[in-house]
């Protein structure tokens, strides 16, 4: 017989909090478990798995929603992993994108903190580009 494990093991094994277990199973990224004559929920092992496997996930930037996508793909094991392929080439893409957006912002907060001279608020270059755009030397650092 498999082990069983309570909400506050899962947890504590996935390194989340019991809400964040109810809510993965509440969006049913995770299956109900079992419940116990007590109304407790009951955890198997590959209760276990699947949270390890959508922490891991989250840590790496997917979305709940490219999770879902690629729990329902792992669900059919004889289907092609190309459309898993594809959804971890579009983070990829994504994350590739927020780093270049990233470094923009970094260069033109460095440019910002040199060019301030220390002296007073009124002659702050900080606040004076924070509060016109047209003075950055990069347009797109918008963050998303």
């Amino acid at each position: 017989m498999s082990k069983k494990y309570s909400i506050g093991e899962v947890a504590l094994a996935g390194n989340c909090q019991v809400q964040t277990i109810r809510y993965y199973e509440q969006i049913g990224l995770i299956p109900t478990p079992e419940r116990t004559a007590g109304n407790q929920r009951i955890y198997r092992q590959a209760h276990c798995d699947r949270l390890a496997f959508i922490r891991h996930s989250r840590e790496l930037g997917f979305s709940l929603e490219q999770i879902r996508e690629i729990l329902t793909l792992n669900d059919s094991p004889n289907h092609s992993c190309g459309d898993v392929d594809t959804i971890a080439r579009n983070h990829l893409t994504d994350v590739e994108s927020k780093i270049k957006r990233l470094q923009g912002m970094k260069k033109e907060l460095k440019r910002m903190i040199e060019q301030c001279a220390g002296g007073t608020v009124a002659d702050c270059r900080i606040i004076e580009v924070l509060s016109n755009h047209k003075l950055c030397l990069e347009k797109k650092h918008v963050a998303k």
